[in-house]
């Protein structure tokens, strides 16, 4: 079944909006774990408005999932995957005044010498690194000649196409995408506006073997709570991944 990434950092968004310790996102941390979850997702951002460092701490200490840390390509965050060494390091863009990641990593000239150096350095301590990118042929290229261990494909632009109604455009460059990507030997994951309710005609690409989904998760928890709203998108991945396994005719 495709792995399930659960991405805690709104957690700490709503403690954050009210200062103290709760919610714990260690504690959530623990109900994705008892829930059938298969990693923790979690965003360290220069100004710290969702984890911060201490969460990862302790998150990195607890160890009972493997935890994909989300991160900008900068001198800081470098220094802190390497010595926290998270299985998995997701390079993103950030910008200072976005609400969310709004776009895939562009890989020019200057980044892709940064990465170059990082990527190594990751190997060196058996940190995984993925790319988060737009499902662009260019990029995806530029990403596969870096030697990356996995590219998350941007999924934000088919989930809006979703809303409107219209979303074959986008699923068209997802499938596109994910077939240069798995034919160079690169795992493949999705992630960025995914929910329960446009996650199963993403889950027709067979090559996908991760999804990771935050926000839809916790508001969804709100009202029913985390374990549940966890278990109905494990439930979806388990009915895409019995389609997928389908004989053809």
């Amino acid at each position: 079944m495709v792995v399930l990434g659960v991405n805690i950092d709104h957690v700490a968004t709503l403690r954050n909006a009210r200062g103290g310790r709760d919610p714990e996102p260690l504690e959530a941390a623990r109900i994705v774990r008892e829930s059938g979850g298969g990693q923790l997702v979690c965003h360290l951002r220069e100004d710290r408005r969702h984890i911060n460092d201490r969460d990862l701490m302790d998150l990195t200490r607890w160890g009972g999932l493997p935890i994909n840390l989300e991160m900008a390509l900068t001198t800081e965050m470098e220094k802190i995957a390497l010595s926290v060494t998270p299985q998995l390091v997701t390079v993103v863009p950030e910008k200072r005044l976005e609400r969310t990641t709004e776009g895939g990593l562009v890989l020019d000239r200057s980044t892709t010498k940064t990465l170059e150096m990082f990527i190594r350095q990751c190997t060196e301590k058996a940190i995984a690194v993925s790319l988060f990118l737009d499902p662009d042929i260019g990029m995806v290229k530029k990403a596969v000649d870096l030697g990356v261990s996995q590219i998350e494909l941007h999924t934000g632009a088919y989930a809006n196409a979703f809303l409107s109604g219209s979303p074959e455009k986008e699923v068209s460059r997802l499938y596109e995408v994910s077939d240069l990507i798995v034919s160079s030997g690169i795992r493949l994951a999705l992630g960025h506006g995914l929910d329960r309710h446009n996650l199963k005609k993403v889950l027709s690409i067979p090559q996908v073997r991760e999804v990771n989904i935050g926000h839809s998760i916790i508001a969804r928890s709100v009202f029913i709570g985390l374990a549940a709203a966890i278990a109905e998108i494990l439930d979806l991945l388990r009915v895409g991944g019995e389609e997928r396994q389908k004989p053809c005719g």
